[in-house]
């Protein structure tokens, strides 16, 4: 990872409660508030500037664009939500550029992962608990709940590595 745990510990008390947020909201409504998506840009766009050098974290603005433009192409398409579009984008700045390739492969893992404990529990007892959540009876799957984990893994690995 290149991203260094310094940078890591700066934006992780900040990340973390937003990812449960994206998480627990796309399971519950299927959708991702604008809000937490705000929230996370805002998180980059103050503590960024303390966690990073000031030419990279200019730098990771164009993450952000670049990942918007793609995620509203896909949107566009029918082949993403639009929050899940919005929420990719919002991730994007706190990925270290180097760590692109990395990421990929913690974020296939993490929507596996994600579909199969999903999927499980939609099928067991735990739906009980939460009768309410759209989730549960939508065939598309609430890919919040494995966006923000990915991104909070990401910031975990780094602070440890």
């Amino acid at each position: 990872m290149v991203l260094d745990w310094t940078t890591a510990a700066w934006f992780l008390p900040f990340v973390l409660p937003i990812t449960v947020w994206v998480a627990w909201s796309d399971m519950a409504s299927m959708k991702i508030p604008n809000k937490a998506v705000l929230s996370l840009l805002i998180v980059f766009a103050v503590i960024g500037l303390i966690a990073l050098p000031f030419t990279e974290y200019l730098w990771r603005w164009s993450h952000f664009a670049i990942v918007l433009v793609i995620g509203f192409v896909l949107s566009s398409l029918g082949l993403m939500g639009a929050g899940d579009a919005k929420y990719g984008a919002a991730m994007a700045p706190f990925i270290a550029r180097a760590d692109a390739f990395a990421f990929m492969f913690l974020l296939g893992g993490t929507v596996i992962a994600a579909f199969i404990i999903h999927r499980g529990a939609r099928a067991s007892s735990i739906r009980e608990r939460f009768p309410d959540w759209e989730s549960w009876t939508r065939k598309e799957f609430p890919m919040g709940f494995a966006l923000a984990p990915a991104l909070m893994f990401y910031l975990i690995i780094a602070f440890f590595y």
